[in-house]
């Protein structure tokens, strides 16, 4: 029998135990320690990717036995992403955490967008690290089987996320999310997180946008000193009486034109933080989309259960269609009886169906107001 997200939510929150939720990561330490680049394929066409070290050690004694001392497994960026599309086919109803950049956005001129630089392998190194920490620290998702699977088994998850049927799940699951989805009753409050989460990330996107021209043009600016440097610098040869004062100026121009580089790397510290936020955004985005989903359901639902009741009625009083009228078909009585207790079943059918519809949205934690810790500081600001 398919364990729904909502019992499996509850049974997680059974394991942990009562008080403070038990995670994973009071238990271990989890670090993306290093990055290696790989190749495949022939000498003459060659495909080179990136691969990541996930360590993990036991600082539990008792959880030895359990998950070993120490454990390393290697990990290229598209099986994180494989395992976050597993997470959120099976917890549509959590934020989750976002994954780092795949590509280099609202990038600028310092910025190189060679997805191998060695910076922006280890902002990606160190982004993943706190995917797997944020997860591990989770009181539901840290005790997920294929996580933990993830940070252990360097082959045999690949085979479980290929056996299990995931990867059409996830394809499904992306092709009900591009669905435009018109609901007959719109419930408030989710549409105040979907409307937070919307414009929150419009704004994050403009605000990066916009820093990233200023960003350009202050880099360019600096830059043009570097010029006024040498000038100034050369200049202070051919002068004897001025040539120390014109030596000490090109010396000021060169040190500020360098001194836009450590102000720009402390300022591309806190844009991958608003990145974080931008994708934590539309995380809540898709969990409000998920929720409308089986709203949406549950009006499907109960509009077949209402229509099958009519056609029950027609049934039982002996109404027949125009047709049937026309050319003098009349249902007997065994074929009358037959057909209302084919009804009654696809009713009582349709009729679970729209309680556990309706036991999904009830128990849904944006209806409880049951928030995530990692996303309820984005929630407070409503």
């Amino acid at each position: 029998m398919t364990e729904t997200s909502e019992e499996r939510n509850q049974n997680s929150l059974t394991v942990i135990g009562n008080g403070q939720p038990e995670t994973l990561l009071k238990h271990i330490e989890i670090s993306v320690s290093e990055s290696e680049k790989r190749a495949n394929g022939s000498l003459n066409i060659r495909d080179y990717y990136t691969v990541y070290l996930i360590e993990v050690k036991v600082t539990d004694p008792e959880y030895h036995s359990k998950l070993g001392k120490l454990t390393t497994v290697w990990r290229r960026y598209t099986e994180f992403e494989q395992l976050r599309d597993y997470l959120d086919v099976a917890y549509p109803y959590v934020v989750l955490p976002p994954l780092p950049e795949k590509r280099v956005m609202f990038g600028w001129q310092k910025i190189s967008n060679d997805t191998f630089d060695p910076n922006f392998i280890d902002r990606r190194r160190a982004g993943l690290e706190n995917f797997l920490l944020r997860i591990a620290a989770h009181p539901v998702l840290t005790w997920d089987e294929h996580f933990i699977e993830f940070l252990q088994q360097e082959d045999g998850w690949r085979e479980s996320y290929k056996a299990n049927g995931y990867l059409q799940l996830v394809e499904s699951k992306l092709k009900s999310l591009s669905l435009a989805v018109r609901l007959k009753r719109t419930d408030s409050k989710i549409e105040q997180y979907k409307q937070y989460g919307v414009t929150l990330h419009n704004n994050l996107s403009n605000l990066l946008k916009a820093r990233s021209r200023v960003a350009e043009k202050e880099y360019t600016v600096h830059k043009l000193h570097t010029n006024y440097g040498r000038v100034f610098s050369e200049w202070s040869v051919i002068e004897k009486e001025m040539g120390d004062a014109l030596q000490k100026t090109g010396h000021y121009f060169d040190s500020l034109a360098s001194s836009i580089d450590a102000s720009l790397e402390d300022e591309e510290l806190l844009a991958d933080q608003l990145k974080e936020y931008l994708f934590f955004a539309i995380s809540l985005q898709n969990v409000c989309r998920n929720y409308e989903i089986l709203q949406l359901q549950l009006e499907d639902a109960e509009e077949n259960v209402a229509n099958k009741n009519v056609e029950r009625s027609r049934v039982q009083q002996g109404r027949t269609g125009l047709i049937s009228r026309l050319f003098g078909a009349v249902d007997t009585e065994e074929v009358r009886e037959f057909k209302v207790n084919q009804l009654d079943q696809q009713i009582q059918e349709g009729a679970i169906v729209v309680n556990n519809t309706k036991e999904s949205l009830r128990y849904h934690p944006l209806q409880l107001s049951i928030l995530d810790p990692h996303y309820q500081l984005i929630l407070n600001h409503m």
